[in-house]
């Protein structure tokens, strides 16, 4: 009898670890995940929406980059190479638990992970080096096979699930998960590079990175660098009316925008004689800037007044399994 209650007790623990696994703590105030250059390697750092408290969140010689919340918080998906190719790799939301999303490797690299609303799918894209262009998937967490939905690169799922956002040969495009139809509200004319964009939680807005000047005929080094100064940040409708430009045009090129979960604010990239992370007042147009180290880019904000509470189903063997302690150096 007391060795069937230890044997019991053994398995209940080892049960609670399982869960604890799967169902990671999320963060308890609002946070923002971004990459970080400034000790000389790619890294994902994690700070307050302040700027303070800057951590690194992965402390590992690979380079590891784009990092993105899931809806819930509990989870992180973010590119790396630490096996050779960079590929995609969730952890937990401590930085712990790291492992890799698909067994099988490739040599296109998978990268800019979006999750779905559900956190049961996610979008990624892959490079076609023959055809040169960005390639989009939709894959279910815990399988292999991805499904192809054409060209296109930095995708967002939107909040309702039922599309996804990217950029197609330069111009802001949706997709329609479901018929995998495309529509393409912003004529080229108003705004060309339309390139990095975010969606309001509400989904009826995107912050888009795109420049507004006409191309150079003549693209000498000197012209197409004042030209790609040019490119700033601009927020717009859904269907591409209400368009309006958020950061001035003033220094080098703006990018990466990240709508704030409560829409009032919007993240960028900003080379300022090194990168650095800025945020802008949607309403009053005040900036902010949150890093000053240098070589910061990129930003996912999560908080969890704003997270997405819809049940996430359990990850396959493949996703749980935790390979122990990552080697910190």
């Amino acid at each position: 009898m007391r060795l069937v209650l230890i044997f019991c007790i053994i398995v209940l623990l080892l049960m609670c670890g399982t869960v604890c696994e799967l169902f990671a703590k999320a963060p308890t105030t609002p946070k923002i995940l971004f990459t970080s250059l400034r000790d000389g390697n790619y890294e994902v750092y994690i700070m307050n929406p302040d700027g303070s408290e800057q951590v690194n969140m992965t402390q590992h010689p690979a380079a590891d980059l784009e990092a993105a919340w899931s809806l819930t918080g509990e989870q992180i998906l973010f590119v790396s190479d630490r096996e050779g190719t960079r590929d995609l790799y969730l952890m937990d939301a401590d930085g712990s638990n790291v492992r890799r999303v698909f067994k099988r490797k490739t040599e296109a690299q998978r990268r800019s992970p979006a999750w779905s609303p559900d956190g049961k799918q996610f979008v990624f894209q892959t490079k076609d080096w023959n055809a040169l262009k960005f390639l989009l998937h939709i894959a279910t967490l815990g399988e292999e096979d991805a499904e192809l939905i054409g060209d296109g690169s930095s995708p967002a799922w939107s909040p309702d699930g039922s599309e996804i956002a990217c950029s197609a040969r330069s111009r802001l495009t949706f997709i329609n998960v479901r018929t995998k139809e495309r529509e393409q509200p912003l004529p080229e004319e108003v705004l060309r590079w339309q390139l990095d964009l975010s969606w309001s939680a509400a989904g009826d807005r995107l912050a888009i990175s795109a420049n507004k000047h006409p191309l150079p005929v003549i693209l000498d080094r000197d012209l197409h660098r004042v030209w790609k100064n040019k490119q700033t940040i601009y927020i717009v409708n859904r269907d591409g009316t209400g368009l309006r430009q958020l950061v001035d045009e003033a220094g080098s090129d703006a990018w990466d925008p990240e709508f704030s979960p409560d829409g009032s604010e919007v993240l960028f990239t900003q080379r300022n004689g090194a990168l650095q992370i800025s945020k802008v007042d949607v309403n009053s147009g005040v900036r902010t800037v949150l890093t000053r180290t240098g070589g910061d880019f990129g930003g996912d904000w999560f908080d969890p007044a704003y997270a997405n509470t819809l049940p996430v189903s359990p990850q396959s063997e493949s996703l749980t399994t935790k390979w122990g302690q990552m080697k910190k150096e």
